[in-house]
């Protein structure tokens, strides 16, 4: 395995944190998470997003709901549940510890 397949691992694990703590913040759609993603190493395509969304929604961590849209079909907004707001909590805790412990050796 080489340093970029190494890498690309180390990131999609991560996505799950990151998707949990952008819907933390407000409701979104995919188009909003693709845009808010697309600036950072977490950059990636409706072809990933969407499968998370949707194992993330059976986990019961997230729920969406329909709007009507102005500009078009209607959009699924997601939101987390207070399931879903614990487990971002703990796996933010979790990311903590993992920093701290590779800092401190």
């Amino acid at each position: 395995m080489d340093q970029t397949d190494k890498l690309q691992q180390l990131r999609k694990g991560l996505l799950e944190v990151v998707i949990l703590k952008l819907i933390s913040k407000r409701k979104l759609y995919v188009a909003d998470m693709l845009t808010r993603l697309a600036s950072t190493e977490f950059q990636t395509q409706e072809g990933t997003l969407y499968p998370l969304l949707s194992r993330l929604r059976r986990e019961e961590l997230l729920d969406y709901e329909w709007v009507e849209s102005e500009s078009g079909p209607p959009r699924k907004y997601y939101s987390l549940t207070s399931k879903g707001r614990k487990e971002m909590q703990r796996l933010e805790g979790y990311l903590k510890d993992i920093i701290s412990s590779i800092n401190s050796l």
